[in-house]
């Protein structure tokens, strides 16, 4: 694997996780204060969550495509 496509799927895992944790982060928050915080974050998770699943998904084309073009043998 190479360092560009190592980077581009670590990106794309941390980044999807961070976006699950703001959308799913209120209902697991005890304090109040927090729950109203992480609420008020819906959109930046749902953009992380799509940027993320966005770079995976650039990840497993880069890697389709790599697989395809190498010589059967």
């Amino acid at each position: 694997m190479q360092k560009p496509d190592q980077d581009l799927l670590f990106k794309g895992l941390v980044i999807t996780l961070i976006g699950v944790a703001v959308l799913l982060g209120p209902y697991f928050a005890r304090s109040p204060a927090v729950q109203e915080l992480l609420t008020g974050g819906r959109v930046v998770g749902w953009f992380a969550l799509v940027l993320g699943l966005a770079l995976l998904g650039r990840y497993g084309l880069r890697r389709r495509a790599r697989r395809q073009s190498e010589p059967r043998g």
